[in-house]
């Protein structure tokens, strides 16, 4: 590069953030040797910020759009007069961080580990996953630039995911172990579950110099082991369920499936035994029970042989024990 061309150099008019890239927080503007001359304008488009540094300090934050004068100590001619022999560096060394000040919307989460506490219902752990979006808004850009990002060049919004998944777990925890949600009600409950979500992260992002605009949960899911016991728990109350249609009670209902269970298996044997089953559920479903008329009696009896608790033959057998 010859001597016309480093002056111009030196005397760079505009600098300004180009080409800003999806998610990126900070930008440091480089130019060999970090030379910003008197001279050299600065351009903030709607939507950006910048700090400007002077040998290692913050010397000012500009927060609105518009065009600036920057003032160093590097006279344009006579730095690059004096710096011939020492490859046109100055010690006057500043520093221009370009921050992002719009919202930064639909930031993705989701947690890491399962998030366990004990259903209130039901007294079995439960591990529970979620998953959505956030929206956050830069607030106090110089703590930010002093405590989190001390120096680098580039900063992403995704780089603050680990900081808040590690920070908000255990909240959220405490929250749903207070909450008393049976694991049958999170998802009529996802909204106020976000909202108290986003009421206890605000401290987390303002700690970091952010202000956390929405929590957004998507979807949740249980664990394996948790899926198990929720089956387990479904098949007894679909039990119980199908005992007060049928009249009788779940000690009885346990019985009937253990001796279809021993007709199945035992042959010609289980014959009798399914005769059997039918005489005890014609007693079970008697004038002496709860339900009011024969009609109901008739119809509770064909519920359960459209669902498969007896067959043919028993129905016919417990029926005629029914009918005069």
């Amino acid at each position: 590069m010859g001597i016309t061309e480093t002056i111009k150099e030196q005397l760079r008019a505009v600098i300004q953030w180009e080409k800003p890239q999806e998610f990126q927080l900070f930008y440091k503007f480089t130019d060999k040797g970090d030379e910003i001359k008197n001279a050299s304008k600065l351009i903030l488009q709607p939507g950006q910020g910048c700090i400007f540094t002077h040998e290692g300090k913050i010397e000012g934050i500009f927060e609105t759009e518009g065009l600036y004068d920057l003032k160093t100590e590097n006279t344009p001619f006579f730095t690059t007069m004096k710096k011939v022999l020492n490859a046109f560096e100055s010690e006057h060394k500043v520093g221009i961080w370009f921050y992002r000040k719009a919202d930064i919307n639909n930031i993705r989460w989701g947690t890491r580990t399962p998030i366990k506490y004990n259903d209130p219902v039901y007294a079995f752990p439960v591990h529970l996953r979620g998953y959505g979006n956030y929206s956050i808004k830069i607030v106090d850009v110089k703590s930010f630039f002093v405590n989190i990002l001390a120096g680098q060049e580039d900063y992403f919004s995704y780089e603050l995911q680990e900081l808040f998944l590690s920070r908000i777990t255990q909240p959220i925890s405490n929250y749903l172990a207070n909450a008393k949600f049976s694991y049958a009600e999170i998802d009529s409950h996802i909204e106020e579950i976000a909202k108290e979500t986003q009421l206890k992260s605000l401290s987390v992002f303002e700690d970091l110099g952010f202000s956390l605009i929405d929590f957004r949960i998507e979807g949740t899911s249980f664990d394996e082991e948790t899926n198990q016991r929720i089956n387990e728990i479904s098949n007894v109350q679909a039990d119980v369920h199908a005992s007060k249609i049928a009249g009788v009670d779940y000690a009885q209902m346990q019985q009937l499936k253990a001796m279809r269970d021993l007709a199945k298996n035992e042959g010609t044997a289980g014959a009798s035994m399914g005769m059997f089953a039918g005489m005890s559920i014609a007693q079970n479903i008697n004038p002496a029970s709860s339900n009011p008329d024969l009609k109901t009696k008739l119809k509770e009896l064909k519920e359960l042989f459209n669902e498969g608790l007896i067959d043919e033959q028993e129905f016919k057998e417990a029926k005629a024990k029914l009918l005069p």
